[in-house]
């Protein structure tokens, strides 16, 4: 199942490295370079909690088998893609088979593990899905550097499709797909008398995710035409509709498509917040980065992929051992992972300053980003969900999965949009103007690191 996961992180990040080339192969314009980029995040935000109730109805491991079916079918399309409209195509497909896929990974751990078993399960969850996003830099370098056989970009995609096949063979042996064989989806859908799809929450949420995202992934390209900031206005106003909806739903003992328990559940509203605060920071981190290194300092793709290796490596590495850490530390991990997180950040921006590029304090300063971040998210969520019901595991995978990709979308917008209007502001997009872009970018980042760590003490508080 996290191996899936992986895979499906992966793509919303390798692209990045391959666009370049994608362009240049393709003769793609400006246009379809973003929407093959983008098309694959809209489709997977737009319809994550859709894949989330689909799971809860028919059962998580069948659900997840048919998400992965489509995900390696769609990589091999994009694979073989002649030409960008049909890649296009190919990556909102790609996109949707992740959504489907996606939700049952969480609500499994949840319905699977209890007690100790579930907290290691979820901290071990919470690595793969922030370290997917660092090594998608890392691998879309590695194999764009390689160009095996001449194909360019395409094992980017298609490297996707040997490991899709193993685990679908994999998953039909091991993962339960509903009936019989799904009791405890089984047992939970007799208990919630067969919840329905509740087609006019899932109509609401997808036009408010999708008014929301669409101007988030293309506005920055856009520079902000009026269209994007009519998009988010008219996208707040029917997400207020849908929880209105939501609400009335519930009062009158129907099924909505989350659960006012679940939001209600004891630090689920926090746990989101942070969550959201890390997943910006760590999406502005990278995007900005990304345009610092192979803009500013003309980096080649691949020592930009590998530019993010020590943060993946100990965002991991932490992710997976903090629970192993002295019980007394706990409570402090969170806001002390969101202090490292802002010290960090600084000191990348400090390091790279005046067009310099770094020394032997900046990679300190990489493992200290992701060490922070993994401090910061990994105890978050798996705090909020360790107590979960197992019949409230669809409806809170779906939650924190969207919040998550949101998160992303959010940190890539605001700061990438803070990056270029920095760098317009300077002149030409030279290394010593890039490194002043990108330092203003890293002390915001690390502001909004501080507020994630001081906002959750306030609410623990009250």
């Amino acid at each position: 199942m996290l191996a899936a996961q992986f895979m499906a992180l992966l793509d919303v990040f390798i692209v990045n490295v391959a666009a370049p080339t994608i362009g240049s192969d393709l003769n793609a314009s400006g246009a379809d370079l973003q929407l093959v980029v983008a098309g694959y995040v809209i489709t997977y935000s737009v319809l994550l909690i859709t894949g989330a109730r689909l799971g809860d109805r028919y059962g998580h491991g069948r659900v997840h088998l048919v998400g992965l079916a489509l995900f390696t079918a769609a990589s091999l399309a994009c694979g073989l893609a002649q030409g960008s409209t049909e890649l296009i195509v190919f990556r909102l497909v790609q996109g949707a088979g992740s959504a489907v896929m996606i939700p049952q990974v969480l609500s499994l751990i949840q319905r699977t593990f209890t007690g100790e078993a579930r907290v290691r399960a979820l901290g071990v969850y919470a690595a793969v899905l922030a370290v997917g996003a660092a090594a998608g830099q890392v691998l879309g370098g590695i194999l764009v550097s390689a160009d095996l056989l001449g194909t360019g970009w395409r094992p980017v995609f298609l490297v996707n499709v040997p490991v899709g096949l193993v685990l679908l063979a994999v998953g039909r042996r091991v993962l339960p797909r509903g009936g019989g064989a799904d009791r405890e989806t089984a047992g939970a859908g007799a208990r919630k008398g067969a919840r329905g799809l509740d087609w006019p929450g899932l109509v609401l949420l997808g036009a408010a995710v999708s008014l929301i995202t669409v101007p988030l992934v293309l506005g920055q390209e856009e520079d902000w035409p009026v269209w994007s900031w009519a998009s988010l206005a008219v996208g707040a106003f029917v997400f207020v509709a849908f929880c209105r909806y939501e609400a009335r739903l519930a009062r009158r003992g129907g099924a909505p498509l989350i659960a006012p328990r679940v939001l209600r559940h004891p630090g689920m509203g926090l746990a989101v917040l942070r969550v959201m605060a890390v997943m910006a920071v760590n999406g502005g981190f990278m995007f900005v980065m990304t345009l610092h290194v192979q803009g500013g300092l003309a980096y080649s793709a691949l020592r930009t992929g590998l530019t993010f290796a020590p943060t993946a490596v100990v965002f991991g590495v932490v992710g997976m051992t903090w629970r192993r850490w002295p019980a007394s530390w706990q409570r402090a991990l969170i806001p002390a992972g969101f202090t490292l997180t802002a010290l960090s950040v600084a000191g990348v921006g400090l390091a790279f300053k005046g067009g310099d590029h770094g020394g032997a304090w900046l990679y300190a300063a990489y493992a200290g980003v992701g060490g922070g971040l993994a401090l910061a998210f990994s105890p978050s969520l798996t705090g909020a969900l360790a107590a979960v019901r197992p019949e409230d595991a669809a409806d809170a995978s779906g939650l924190l999965a969207t919040v998550t990709q949101l998160g992303q979308l959010i940190g890539v917008a605001v700061f990438g949009t803070l990056f270029f209007n920095r760098l317009e502001s300077l002149g030409a997009p030279e290394a010593y103007t890039s490194s002043e872009a990108l330092l203003t970018c890293m002390f915001a980042l690390a502001t909004t690191a501080v507020l994630g760590a001081v906002s959750g003490l306030v609410l623990r508080r009250r």
